[in-house]
């Protein structure tokens, strides 16, 4: 078989992040060293070198770099300290930019600019409609909007449809590149023959990890596990409740303390804002060694996430309170948070991980199955 080789490919994965393997020896102690290789899935080794030579089509054809969970066991090993696990997160952030056909992925991974310059776009836009719909409720006159703000019954359900519109917006483009991923590491690189029912046969393994994310647990770093499930509860209910019971949840009608409806916002809540605080106190002390090297683009999503909660709750609060025009201005300051997070960094900063790493561990093991039913297939030959 005949591979075709890119010089340019280590300069371009470098735009990426660090990827420093000069003084690599080629030992293999970094894939020995971590839990989560085996014989099918030799990482992180087998990517770098993929790296260096300049297999471009062979390496965006590759799962393991999402296979990797960065427990950091393996920079700690390399005996030239050249951070593989570093090495193996530059390689999600250009995977990431490969699968995203706009090409906004890799200008917000190359450029701060474009990352916060997209965040505050979408932001004043956002800003500009929440003034809008209140000057046009009160017939474009600033002193009526004073006096008598829009009823929140009014304003949320003009935001039902606006949130409805939001979600769809990230889901559209992770579901085009999330096929866009199927493409190049299903349907290229190897001529194995998979069976179409498999796919959802194995569904239940995409489900199973997009959920639980229980590979965590195989990490040398077990909290973490903990921590992510904390973290995607917090956000799974917060979508679930925005998207399905938004009327029922954002309402001028005053629960009881004891009433689900409360309680389900406050664990969503304090879910965010205790990952969120940990993430960032980690990151920026760089007390651990997934944590070495983390820049202001890492800051920035768990920021914004936690800004989302507290201005959230911040709403909850004024508006108990009685405070209608503050909640209302603090409402649409936190639209203006949340909006472009979810429409930026959801589906093309490096947190759409959320969903191509449960997709690579369903796309492995539906190769692992149509492999087991080729072998089955294959004859016996006996002994002549």
């Amino acid at each position: 078989m005949k591979y075709r080789t890119d010089p340019s490919l280590l300069s371009e994965v470098r735009k990426y992040g660090r990827f420093d393997t000069n003084a690599c020896l080629q030992c293999g102690s970094c894939t020995v060293s971590c839990d989560l290789t085996n014989n099918t899935d030799s990482f992180p080794r087998k990517t770098l070198r993929y790296t260096l030579i300049g297999l471009r089509e062979q390496l965006k054809s590759r799962l393991e770099p999402w296979l990797c969970y960065y427990c950091g066991d393996c920079s700690t090993t390399c005996p030239r300290q050249t951070e593989p696990g570093e090495a193996m997160m530059t390689l999600r952030r250009y995977l990431t930019a490969q699968y995203d056909w706009t090409g906004l992925s890799a200008k917000i991974y190359k450029s701060k600019f474009w990352e916060i310059g997209s965040l505050l776009f979408f932001g004043i836009i956002v800003l500009l409609l929440v003034v809008y719909y209140h000057l046009f409720y009160a017939e474009l006159e600033y002193e009526v909007f004073i006096s008598e703000p829009m009823p929140m019954e009014h304003m949320f359900g003009l935001i039902g449809t606006f949130t409805t519109v939001v979600f769809l917006i990230p889901l559209f483009f992770l579901l085009i590149n999330s096929l866009r991923m199927y493409w190049l590491t299903m349907r290229s690189g190897d001529n194995l023959k998979i069976p179409f029912h498999l796919y959802y046969t194995e569904a239940k393994t995409f489900l199973l990890h997009a959920i639980t994310q229980k590979r965590f647990r195989d990490c040398a770093v077990r909290n973490r596990w903990i921590k992510h499930l904390i973290l995607a509860a917090g956000c799974g209910l917060m979508v679930f409740i925005k998207f399905f019971f938004l009327e029922w949840f954002q309402t001028d009608s005053i629960y009881p303390v004891y009433h689900p409806q409360r309680w389900l916002g406050y664990f969503a809540a304090g879910a965010l804002i205790y990952t969120t605080v940990e993430i960032l106190i980690s990151r920026i002390k760089k007390r651990e060694e997934i944590h070495k090297f983390s820049n202001a683009n890492d800051l920035i999503f768990p920021i914004m996430l936690l800004l989302t909660a507290v201005s959230g709750l911040a709403v909850h609060i004024f508006r108990y309170l009685g405070l209608e025009l503050t909640t209302h201005f603090t409402y649409a300051i936190h639209l203006a948070i949340a909006v472009p997070m979810l429409i930026i960094e959801i589906p093309f900063g490096k947190w759409s991980h959320m969903i191509y790493r449960p997709l690579a561990i369903y796309f492995k093991a539906v190769k692992e199955k149509a492999l087991q039913v080729e072998i089955n297939k294959e004859p016996v030959l006996e002994n002549v």
